[in-house]
């Protein structure tokens, strides 16, 4: 489909490296500054990339111009990826986790429920390659410090088996000392 402007009318696509990491702009905030001769103007730029397969971050670039923002804020969401436990095609345990004046909530959910969140959260969550979660923002709806209650809770979810590995081995520590 052709605007009239002979442009095509779809949203951005999302990039994609060699690497297999997706980009994905969530956020752009225009800065101005005013100095004696007018205004200074500066782009803040978040950004999540994620693999799909349970590698996800964030990342916030700031530059006199958006593409440049949106270059830096990749890199530093490169730097910031995390690894996703996944429970099947959703997270493993419920969490929470409040960061600044944002609080995140993030809960698993059966087999076909989809991605119930919104903003940043849903971003980050359909690029980690998380299927099926109910996520809710509370608090502040910022979405930079949202983006990064996200990127912490999912930081903090615990696989249940490497949970209950760590339990046993801890007891098992303690046990031969005990005697």
């Amino acid at each position: 489909m052709v605007s009239a402007g002979g442009r095509p009318r779809s949203s951005r696509p999302r990039e994609e490296d060699t690497s297999g990491v997706t980009e994905r702009v969530v956020y752009t905030r225009r800065i101005a500054k005013v100095v004696k001769g007018g205004r200074r103007l500066r782009f803040n730029a978040l950004v999540v990339v994620g693999d799909g397969q349970g590698a996800v971050g964030a990342g916030l670039g700031k530059a006199q111009a958006i593409p440049d923002a949106v270059r830096k804020g990749n890199a530093a969401a490169r730097r910031n990826m995390v690894k996703i436990p996944r429970k099947g095609s959703t997270i493993p345990h419920e969490i929470r986790v409040k960061m600044g004046a944002s609080t995140v909530l993030i809960k698993p959910a059966p087999v076909g429920t989809g991605i119930i969140a919104a903003g940043a959260m849903r971003a980050m969550l359909e690029l980690g390659g998380i299927q099926d979660v109910v996520a809710k923002s509370l608090g502040s709806r910022n979405p930079i410090n949202t983006a990064y209650a996200t990127l912490e809770a999912l930081r903090q979810l615990v696989k249940s088996q490497e949970e209950q590995g760590f339990r046993r081995s801890s007891r098992e520590e303690a046990a031969p000392a005990a005697q």
